[in-house]
């Protein structure tokens, strides 16, 4: 008996692209068909993001809109968006800060990294060594000039800031914050990190 080509497919998985020789390129991501949601670019090999906590999602959210009440006015706060480092990375930062002339087309895909100015990378089981390694190396040779990783700690989020050496273009750690993240760069910001696990943390900011 033959088997039906659609059920063998089924049966076999799911077929993922295979890489051309030297890996694939940042442009390849806009082309690829059928990609998960959030795919990045690492190191010209393709990373898929697994399912995301409730944490995660609303972390996201805080910072989203929590920083966007406090940013300039030229600059703008977007989540998961991917951004250009080179032509074998663009990584998709959970939250960046970026100045509004880079919002070109209502169909663009992605910034360039060099635009940056704050990067935030809010950390899963998953992707633990590429927040806290590969990530910030890149993001450093990138030149964006801050970075935050959001680590969860018990059910509270916990802020590691960073701030890049101008000299060096390395990361210089600026400071641990547990329950207030307060500090002046890359802007004033004064937020209640207990708000994460609240339900202050799923509305936008009063204006």
């Amino acid at each position: 008996m033959s088997v039906d080509p659609e059920t063998q497919e089924q049966d076999q998985g799911p077929r993922w692209p295979v890489p051309p020789l030297g890996g694939w390129t940042a442009d390849d991501l806009d082309r690829l068909p059928n990609l998960p949601p959030h795919t990045e670019l690492i190191d010209g090999s393709l990373v898929f993001v697994s399912p995301q906590t409730l944490f995660h999602e609303r972390t996201v959210d805080f910072f989203k809109w929590q920083l966007q009440s406090v940013a300039p006015e030229d600059f703008e706060v977007v989540r998961e968006f991917t951004i250009d480092v080179d032509r074998q990375n663009r990584p998709e930062p959970d939250v960046i800060v970026v100045p509004e002339h880079v919002i070109q087309d209502p169909e663009q895909t992605r910034f360039p990294a060099q635009a940056v100015l704050l990067a935030i990378e809010v950390v899963s089981p998953e992707s633990l060594t590429r927040d806290r390694e590969t990530k910030p190396l890149k993001y450093a040779r990138a030149r964006i000039p801050h970075y935050w990783r959001v680590e969860n700690r018990e059910g509270k989020a916990v802020v590691y800031v960073f701030e890049l050496e101008p000299n060096t273009g390395t990361y210089t750690p600026t400071g641990i914050f547990h329950d207030r993240l307060k500090t002046d760069a890359p802007f004033p910001v004064d937020l209640d990190l207990t708000a994460i696990t609240s339900k202050r943390s799923r509305k936008a900011p009063e204006q």
